[in-house]
Parts: structure tokens; C-alpha cells; sequence
């Protein structure tokens, strides 16, 4: 049995999506992106948002430089016959489904945005120190230990 903190391991959410856009498209579907638009970092054409939210066509006909990484889809495609690069971190989507057949996969929990880092205040002197911030103890890190 592992001693692995489970709120360490990886979201689950990028290995879903690639898996559900791989099973959509080798069924000659076409995969959906739902999108929560409202979120920091998503970067997609504010004119074709509704209700905070955004349908992305997937396919690989639709989209060029497609990444689905771990931590952010990125690609570019056309919109009312204009090229846009998307962005969509990873944790603002919502699922991933086949227009054809609705079959997919959302998600039900919801993964907050990472923190951002601390700002940096100037002193007088041009020093960077960093900005005041609430005291919140530090996760110990993880330790091994030899077993014999």
C-alpha cells in the first residue's frame, strides 16, 4: 500500500479530457469543449460567450496546433471567419463531449484557479521584499524512509 497524500497526486481532469477527445474522434465524432469563460487565464472570443460560458469544436478539422497538456488546451482556430489563438486552463473546463451522440464526460467537482505568486513591494532602496501575506503553515515535505 502507498503512503502517497492523495491531495498531492496530479488532477485527474487533462488524462479524462485527452482520453474522451481520443474516444470521440476515433468513433468519427465530434468532440465538444464546455467552458466556464468567467475564469482568469481562459483567453477565447468574448462575442461567443453565453451565460459565462463557452462550446469549443475540438476536432482536428476545426482546430490547428491543438495542445491538450496538463495544465492548459491551447490551439487556434476560426471564429466568423477570424483566426484566434484559445487558451483554456486546465481547470475551467467543464467537460468534453460528442456533438453527435451528447455521450461525454462532465465534471463535478470544481478545481479552483492555482494561486498566484505573492507580489513584490520596491523599497527605497530598489530591493524587491515581498508583499505582506497571511501566515499559513507549510505542508511538511515528503520524507523516505529507509524499511528493512
Amino acid at each position: 500500500m502507498s503512503e502517497h497524500d492523495a491531495s498531492a497526486m496530479s488532477s485527474r481532469r487533462p488524462y479524462f479530457v485527452r482520453a474522451m477527445h481520443e474516444w470521440i474522434s476515433d468513433n468519427y465524432q465530434t468532440p465538444h469543449l464546455v467552458v466556464d469563460a468567467s475564469l482568469a487565464g481562459v483567453e477565447v472570443p468574448q462575442q461567443f460567450i453565453q451565460d459565462g460560458k463557452i462550446v469549443l469544436n475540438l476536432s482536428h478539422s476545426a482546430t490547428n496546433q491543438l495542445i491538450l497538456g496538463n495544465d492548459r488546451i491551447e490551439f487556434d482556430a476560426r471564429f466568423g471567419g477570424q483566426s484566434h489563438h484559445i487558451l483554456v486552463p486546465m481547470y475551467a473546463v467543464f467537460g468534453i463531449y460528442a456533438r453527435e451522440s451528447g455521450q461525454g464526460m462532465f465534471f463535478s467537482e470544481t478545481e479552483s484557479p492555482p494561486p498566484q505568486p505573492p507580489a513584490t513591494l520596491e523599497d527605497a532602496n530598489g530591493v524587491g521584499a515581498k508583499a505582506p501575506t497571511s501566515k499559513t503553515p507549510a505542508r511538511p515535505r515528503p520524507q523516505l524512509k529507509v524499511v528493512k
